[in-house]
């Protein structure tokens, strides 16, 4: 099972790297992330210089994709051509999207008629796409969930792993990374945000 992190020039280091090492902590049980670029090198909005694992094109293979936030989303949803490298099918995929990485989703059409979750810099914009925007870090519906707020990777991570390998998998890589003392409490605070999230709208 593979992921396509989506990750753009001015990306967000917390983004993309979360997601990414959370997720491939689950190599060996099959499931593993890589930085998916639509160049072979991007830059984050800190000027870190990244060398992608995979190129934009692989979207289409990838069993999940997580679109990534960045300083230059709103050039991205812009360009009609980057945008058609994006051809995401949520009856076969799980799609995601972090922060202001929501703005894609809309742009392609996959949040009609679905609210959204997204950082507070972006919700102006995400609004303004007709979508209601949630004052919550997490939410799902079906195959596409949205996170806001950079931290909240973590739970895209959750909601990909459970819905991948079962909630046991998740519970152990959250476990495994927390704050030392605090393994318990990160751990259950990582699955409500996501069982609250996919439920909201029930």
């Amino acid at each position: 099972m593979q992921v396509a992190i989506v990750t753009f020039d001015g990306f967000n280091e917390l983004d993309s790297f979360i997601a990414s090492a959370l997720i491939n902590r689950c190599r060996r049980d099959g499931l593993a992330a890589f930085i998916t670029t639509p160049t072979p090198v991007v830059t984050s909005m800190n000027g870190v210089e990244v060398t992608g694992q995979r190129p934009l094109e692989f979207v289409t293979e990838a069993d999940v994709v997580l679109i990534g936030s960045g300083v230059t989303t709103r050039d991205v949803v812009a360009d009609d051509r980057l945008i058609s490298r994006l051809p995401l099918d949520p009856s076969r995929q799980l799609i995601g999207a972090q922060c202001s990485g929501a703005l894609v989703l809309a742009r392609l059409g996959l949040l009609d008629g679905m609210p959204a979750c997204t950082d507070m810099k972006s919700r102006p914009f995400v609004e303004a796409c007709d979508v209601t925007v949630l004052d919550a870090p997490f939410h799902a519906e079906g195959n596409i969930a949205t996170a806001g707020g950079c931290l909240a990777s973590q739970y895209l991570a959750t909601w990909v792993i459970t819905r991948k390998l079962g909630e046991a998998a998740a519970r152990d890589v959250i476990g495994y990374v927390a704050p030392v003392g605090e393994n318990q409490e990160t751990v259950e605070r990582a699955m409500r945000a996501v069982h609250v999230g996919e439920a909201l709208l029930r």
